[in-house]
Protein backbone atom coordinates (compact mmCIF):
# COMPACT_ATOMS: atom_id res chain seq x y z
CA UNK A 1 0.00 0.00 0.00
CA UNK A 2 1.52 3.40 -0.97
CA UNK A 3 1.97 5.83 1.91
CA UNK A 4 0.16 9.16 1.78
CA UNK A 5 1.74 12.30 3.26
CA UNK A 6 -1.74 13.70 3.77
CA UNK A 7 -2.85 10.69 5.81
CA UNK A 8 0.37 10.73 7.81
CA UNK A 9 -0.09 14.42 8.61
CA UNK A 10 -3.70 13.81 9.66
CA UNK A 11 -2.47 11.18 12.12
CA UNK A 12 0.29 13.52 13.38
CA UNK A 13 -2.15 16.38 13.90
CA UNK A 14 -4.77 14.23 15.63
CA UNK A 15 -2.24 12.56 17.93
CA UNK A 16 -0.55 15.85 18.80
CA UNK A 17 -3.86 17.43 19.81
CA UNK A 18 -4.94 14.41 21.86
CA UNK A 19 -1.55 14.00 23.56
CA UNK A 20 -1.66 17.63 24.61
CA UNK A 21 -5.28 17.54 25.73
CA UNK A 22 -5.40 14.15 27.49
CA UNK A 23 -1.79 13.12 28.00
CA UNK A 24 0.00 10.31 26.19
CA UNK A 25 -0.98 7.53 28.56
CA UNK A 26 -4.68 8.44 28.45
CA UNK A 27 -4.77 8.51 24.66
CA UNK A 28 -5.32 5.24 22.83
CA UNK A 29 -4.50 4.26 19.26
CA UNK A 30 -8.24 3.95 18.69
CA UNK A 31 -8.74 7.54 19.92
CA UNK A 32 -6.15 8.80 17.44
CA UNK A 33 -7.62 6.83 14.53
CA UNK A 34 -11.08 8.14 15.36
CA UNK A 35 -9.98 11.76 15.53
CA UNK A 36 -7.97 11.42 12.30
CA UNK A 37 -11.05 9.82 10.71
CA UNK A 38 -9.17 6.75 9.54
CA UNK A 39 -9.59 3.07 10.38
CA UNK A 40 -7.46 1.33 12.98
CA UNK A 41 -5.72 -0.88 10.42
CA UNK A 42 -4.50 2.20 8.53
CA UNK A 43 -3.27 3.74 11.77
CA UNK A 44 -1.26 0.60 12.54
CA UNK A 45 0.08 0.48 8.98
CA UNK A 46 1.61 3.93 9.32
CA UNK A 47 3.03 3.77 12.85
CA UNK A 48 2.51 0.24 14.25
CA UNK A 49 2.20 1.59 17.81
CA UNK A 50 1.40 4.67 19.82
CA UNK A 51 4.99 4.67 21.08
CA UNK A 52 6.35 4.94 17.53
CA UNK A 53 3.97 7.79 16.80
CA UNK A 54 4.91 9.62 19.99
CA UNK A 55 8.62 9.30 19.17
CA UNK A 56 8.04 10.53 15.62
CA UNK A 57 6.10 13.59 16.80
CA UNK A 58 8.62 14.48 19.49
CA UNK A 59 11.53 14.03 17.08
CA UNK A 60 9.86 16.23 14.47
CA UNK A 61 9.09 18.95 17.02
CA UNK A 62 12.62 18.93 18.39
CA UNK A 63 14.39 18.80 15.05
CA UNK A 64 12.25 21.56 13.57
CA UNK A 65 12.85 23.89 16.48
CA UNK A 66 16.37 23.41 17.80
CA UNK A 67 18.71 23.95 14.85
CA UNK A 68 18.82 27.68 15.57
CA UNK A 69 19.57 27.01 19.25
CA UNK A 70 22.57 24.88 18.38
CA UNK A 71 23.75 27.55 15.95
CA UNK A 72 23.76 30.13 18.77
CA UNK A 73 25.68 27.88 21.17
CA UNK A 74 28.25 27.05 18.49
CA UNK A 75 28.69 30.63 17.32
CA UNK A 76 31.72 32.85 18.01
CA UNK A 77 29.68 35.36 19.99
CA UNK A 78 30.97 36.65 23.34
CA UNK A 79 29.52 34.64 26.22
CA UNK A 80 27.14 37.36 27.44
CA UNK A 81 25.71 37.92 23.95
CA UNK A 82 25.39 34.18 23.47
CA UNK A 83 23.41 33.80 26.69
CA UNK A 84 21.09 36.67 25.73
CA UNK A 85 20.50 35.35 22.21
CA UNK A 86 19.98 31.77 23.41
CA UNK A 87 17.44 32.76 26.08
CA UNK A 88 15.53 35.06 23.71
CA UNK A 89 15.38 32.42 21.00
CA UNK A 90 14.49 29.50 23.28
CA UNK A 91 11.66 31.40 24.95
CA UNK A 92 10.30 32.40 21.55
CA UNK A 93 10.42 28.79 20.36
CA UNK A 94 8.61 27.50 23.45
CA UNK A 95 6.01 30.26 23.23
CA UNK A 96 5.28 29.18 19.66
CA UNK A 97 5.56 25.44 20.41
CA UNK A 98 4.41 24.71 23.99
CA UNK A 99 4.22 21.01 23.12
CA UNK A 100 8.01 20.81 23.36
CA UNK A 101 7.86 21.18 27.14
CA UNK A 102 4.78 18.99 27.59
CA UNK A 103 6.10 16.17 25.45
CA UNK A 104 9.58 16.28 26.95
CA UNK A 105 8.21 16.10 30.51
CA UNK A 106 5.84 13.33 29.50
CA UNK A 107 8.74 11.29 28.15
CA UNK A 108 10.74 11.80 31.34
CA UNK A 109 7.87 10.64 33.54
CA UNK A 110 7.05 7.61 31.43
CA UNK A 111 10.52 6.16 30.99
CA UNK A 112 13.94 7.55 31.87
CA UNK A 113 15.58 5.21 29.36
CA UNK A 114 13.60 6.64 26.46
CA UNK A 115 15.35 10.00 26.76
CA UNK A 116 18.76 8.51 25.97
CA UNK A 117 17.34 6.53 23.05
CA UNK A 118 15.75 9.52 21.33
CA UNK A 119 18.58 11.08 19.32
CA UNK A 120 16.63 14.30 18.79
CA UNK A 121 16.66 14.98 22.53
CA UNK A 122 20.43 15.35 22.55
CA UNK A 123 20.04 18.51 20.46
CA UNK A 124 18.24 20.13 23.37
CA UNK A 125 21.35 19.83 25.49
CA UNK A 126 24.51 21.94 25.61
CA UNK A 127 27.20 21.74 22.92
CA UNK A 128 30.89 21.00 23.29
CA UNK A 129 31.87 24.44 22.00
CA UNK A 130 29.67 26.22 24.54
CA UNK A 131 31.03 24.05 27.35
CA UNK A 132 34.61 24.77 26.32
CA UNK A 133 33.92 28.50 26.14
CA UNK A 134 32.69 28.49 29.75
CA UNK A 135 35.73 26.50 30.92
CA UNK A 136 38.18 28.82 29.14
CA UNK A 137 36.56 32.01 30.42
CA UNK A 138 36.49 30.57 33.94
CA UNK A 139 40.21 29.80 33.77
CA UNK A 140 41.08 33.24 32.38
CA UNK A 141 39.16 35.00 35.15
CA UNK A 142 36.62 36.63 32.83
CA UNK A 143 33.88 34.85 34.77
CA UNK A 144 33.85 33.11 38.12
CA UNK A 145 34.62 29.41 38.35
CA UNK A 146 31.47 27.57 37.31
CA UNK A 147 30.54 24.04 36.36
CA UNK A 148 29.30 24.25 32.73
CA UNK A 149 26.61 21.65 33.41
CA UNK A 150 25.31 23.62 36.37
CA UNK A 151 25.16 26.80 34.28
CA UNK A 152 23.39 25.12 31.39
CA UNK A 153 20.84 23.45 33.66
CA UNK A 154 20.26 26.78 35.43
CA UNK A 155 19.65 28.44 32.07
CA UNK A 156 17.38 25.70 30.76
CA UNK A 157 15.38 25.54 34.00
CA UNK A 158 14.77 29.28 34.08
CA UNK A 159 13.60 29.17 30.48
CA UNK A 160 11.40 26.08 30.49
CA UNK A 161 9.88 25.80 33.97
CA UNK A 162 7.37 28.68 33.63
CA UNK A 163 5.89 26.90 30.60
CA UNK A 164 5.62 23.66 32.60
CA UNK A 165 3.62 25.42 35.33
CA UNK A 166 1.73 27.78 33.03
CA UNK A 167 -1.72 26.88 34.40
CA UNK A 168 -0.56 27.41 37.99
CA UNK A 169 0.94 30.83 37.20
CA UNK A 170 -2.18 31.89 35.31
CA UNK A 171 -4.45 30.73 38.14
CA UNK A 172 -2.47 32.35 40.96
CA UNK A 173 -2.13 35.66 39.13
CA UNK A 174 -5.51 35.50 37.36
CA UNK A 175 -3.66 36.02 34.09
CA UNK A 176 -5.34 36.03 30.72
CA UNK A 177 -3.46 34.34 27.89
CA UNK A 178 -2.21 37.75 26.75
CA UNK A 179 -1.00 38.61 30.27
CA UNK A 180 0.86 35.32 30.57
CA UNK A 181 2.52 35.96 27.21
CA UNK A 182 3.60 39.40 28.44
CA UNK A 183 4.96 37.80 31.62
CA UNK A 184 6.98 35.35 29.51
CA UNK A 185 8.21 38.13 27.25
CA UNK A 186 9.56 39.99 30.28
CA UNK A 187 11.63 36.92 31.19
CA UNK A 188 13.64 37.36 27.97
CA UNK A 189 15.41 40.24 29.72
CA UNK A 190 15.19 39.00 33.31
CA UNK A 191 16.81 35.60 32.79
CA UNK A 192 19.96 36.75 30.94
CA UNK A 193 20.47 39.53 33.49
CA UNK A 194 20.33 36.99 36.35
CA UNK A 195 22.66 34.54 34.63
CA UNK A 196 25.22 37.16 33.60
CA UNK A 197 25.24 38.66 37.11
CA UNK A 198 25.84 35.19 38.59
CA UNK A 199 28.92 34.79 36.37
CA UNK A 200 30.68 37.99 37.35
CA UNK A 201 34.02 37.37 39.08
CA UNK A 202 33.97 37.71 42.84
CA UNK A 203 35.53 40.99 44.10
Amino acid sequence: MPRSKNTEQKIFDAATELFLENGVDRTSVRDIASKAKINLALMNYYFRSKENLFDAILTQLVQNNTKKLIKVLDSDLPLEDKIRDYVHLYISLLAENPLLVSFFMSTLHRSRDRITKLKAISSLYSTEKFTQQIIEESKSGKIRRVDPTQLYVDMLSLIAFPFAIKMLVMDKRSFTEEEFNAFIEERKERIPAMLIESLKPLP
